[in-house]
């Protein structure tokens, strides 16, 4: 069985197997997670990031996909890299932030992950509304979390998202 926990700190201090980036689709950093991420892992995250746009990634990463690379110097051993959408009024895209979870728990679970942390995905500055981006992850990784995976840990930057996540997994 997987155990949800919840963190409130920085997701780059996280010892883990598997640390989840909130990336954009260029993969070549940016800001918020993204370029926290990058500055503290240092450029082996970035070198691996543009080895995969010179193969396979050529065009980016598609929202709510999700693709692995060193952790550079993080204390992790792999950054999940995945591409949440941008909130929008008029269209329903919570299957895309869902897709985020459910690619990166599968990836994770691919590198034999037993640990892995994941952020709010979606919720800084693509706008998503912290309530239903937390209910959106919990009960996506509590639906999809499976062995190998033990700890699905979210690590949450500030009191706001660190209560938010706190009644989703209480309503879940």
């Amino acid at each position: 069985m997987t155990t949800l926990t919840l963190v409130r700190g920085s997701i780059t201090e996280q010892h883990v197997d598997a640390v989840v980036n909130a990336a954009n689709s260029s993969l070549l950093g940016g800001g918020g997670v993204d370029g926290a991420i990058h500055r503290a892992g240092g450029p082996e995250i970035l070198a691996a990031c543009r080895t995969l746009r010179a193969g396979h990634y050529g065009r980016g990463l598609a929202t709510g996909q999700a693709v692995a690379t060193t952790a550079g110097r993080l204390p992790a051993e792999h950054v999940i890299h995945t591409v949440g959408p941008v909130h929008s009024t008029t269209e329903d895209r919570s299957a895309l932030l869902a897709s985020c979870y459910r690619e990166s728990l599968r990836i994770a679970a691919d590198l034999g992950a037993r640990t892995i942390a994941f952020p709010a995905i979606s919720t800084g500055v693509y706008g998503w509304p912290m309530d239903d981006g937390a209910r959106i992850a919990v009960s996506t990784v509590r639906a999809e979390a499976a062995a190998p995976v033990e700890e699905v840990r979210f690590v949450l930057f500030d009191e706001a998202a660190y209560r938010a996540f706190e009644r989703a997994l209480a309503a879940d």
